[in-house]
């Protein structure tokens, strides 16, 4: 009765997973569009070429535009990724800051303890 029971369960599943997956679309199904490699490996060795003729100057000064644009580009990531993150870095600042003087969490219970009867001096005193 058991093995019935769990043959039945993981058929279910088996069925239920199958049904699943074919509900979820999977986009557009037209085929990709056919590549010149002629063409692409012509661009390629030209590229090459023209960076080989390239001097250091103009090497470093491509590096230099490329890292910029690199930095723009992941800026302008960030800002349509995380419109308000200023705000947002903000209010992480002044949680940091209200929960400085928080005591730190101690390592045992003897510790506990002892900061636990300091405490009960402290106010005692007072």
């Amino acid at each position: 009765m058991n093995k019935l029971l769990i043959a039945l369960t993981a058929g279910a599943f088996a069925l239920g997973s199958v049904a699943a997956m074919a509900q979820v679309p999977q986009g557009d199904k037209t085929p990709p569009a056919p590549v010149d490699q002629a063409k692409m490996k012509a661009e390629r060795d030209a590229a090459k070429a023209e960076a080989a003729k390239m001097t250091a100057e103009e090497k470093n000064a491509a590096k230099k535009a490329k890292r910029k644009q690199k930095l723009q580009d992941e800026a302008q990531i960030e800002k349509v990724g995380q419109p308000n993150a200023p705000a947002k870095t903000e209010a992480m600042q002044k949680t940091q800051e209200a929960t400085k003087g928080d005591p730190k969490a101690l390592p045992d219970k003897k510790a506990k303890q002892e900061a636990l009867k300091q405490q009960e001096k402290k106010s005692s005193g007072q």
